[in-house]
């Protein structure tokens, strides 16, 4: 597993708001992202992520997370996105069973 991603965070909160990000990324959940890149993605969450720590291009030491999305109609189809890239979720469904 690469231990290396392009940005990482150690503000306290950017790192709250990665956390906050987490709760609103169930497994199952389908999803629309909204990109720091100005693009969205859709797509049903594999497994909720968590933050993790990592180093970036310097060596520098901080906090981000990997969220991996699957398509159940296009199963060849999967995307990782870095947690700090995503700036809104929007939710296109609720999960039915896990909030009971």
């Amino acid at each position: 597993m690469g231990q290396f991603a392009e940005r990482v965070y150690t503000d306290p909160a950017m790192i709250q708001r990665l956390e906050d990000l987490i709760e609103q990324l169930p497994t199952g959940g389908h999803v629309v992202l909204q990109l720091a890149d100005g693009t969205c993605c859709e797509g049903v969450v594999c497994e909720s992520p968590s933050v993790q720590v990592f180093r970036d291009p310097q060596e520098n030491e901080g906090i981000n997370g990997v969220l991996r999305l699957e398509r159940p109609d296009e199963p060849a189809w999967t995307r990782y996105v870095w947690l700090g890239d995503i700036q809104s979720v929007e939710q296109l469904d609720s999960i039915t069973g896990s909030e009971a």
